[in-house]
């Protein structure tokens, strides 16, 4: 009978007490998970990373050194997120009131980031909340993401845009033919229809598709 392990948490780390903590997760030096915040099992939460107050983490997610994961974000399992990634969670950021008053939490309602199922954020991106990242899609180091982003999508740049497609194994994927596109890694086949990305359909064309269908949003 195999017995899961239970946390392992560095002495220098802050976790709070309200918080809950998966087995087998390991949270490294300096980190600090808040209050009510969720982190699954099969963790690794990095040096000096910051979990906000009710923030909840998958299963087997991996939150590199220094990224700050600010409330209310959701992030699915299987999510990495790189080194120094920042997801905001204020709109109207300001540190006082029209009248001059310093901002409490009462004056502003944060709004968050989610993170499909088994998605990568590169070191040092900023994601700007409200905004959804995709099962599986890349978002390239250094991007700032401002809008939602696809399954399975690749997206680079400042503001990012999409750059093409990738697969599981995070390889981008080479087109075949028309909408058809093959993962080098895995050889699994993907078809494009209408900007989104199906790995269900595995025809190289299907009834009332043309060209316009098969390209990538602008």
């Amino acid at each position: 009978m195999s017995v899961t392990p239970p946390p392992r948490v560095q002495p220098s780390a802050d976790v709070d007490q309200l918080a809950v903590v998966g087995p087998d997760t390991v949270v490294w030096h300096l980190a600090q998970i808040r209050e009510n915040a969720i982190v699954g099992e099969s963790c690794v939460i990095g040096r000096g990373a910051y979990i906000g107050p009710g923030v909840v983490i998958g299963d087997r997610c991996k939150i590199q050194n220094h990224a700050l994961v600010y409330e209310p974000a959701f992030v699915e399992n299987g999510a990495f997120i790189g080194p120094a990634v920042v997801f905001t969670n204020d709109c109207f950021p300001r540190a006082v009131c029209p009248d001059g008053r310093l901002k409490s939490a009462e004056d502003w309602e944060p709004v968050g980031v989610h993170v499909g199922e088994g998605a990568s954020i590169g070191a040092r991106a900023v994601c700007i909340a409200p905004v959804s990242i995709g099962r599986w899609a890349t978002v390239a180091a250094g991007a700032v993401v401002t809008r939602d982003v696809p399954d399975f999508a690749l997206v680079a740049g400042v503001p990012a845009r999409q750059i093409g497609w990738v697969g599981r194994a995070g390889v981008p994927l080479e087109r075949v033919a028309g909408g058809t596109f093959r993962c080098p890694a895995t050889d699994h086949r993907f078809f494009e229809w209408k900007g989104s990305l199906r790995e269900d359909v595995l025809t190289e064309s299907a009834p009332g598709l043309d060209d316009a269908d098969r390209t990538l949003p602008a």
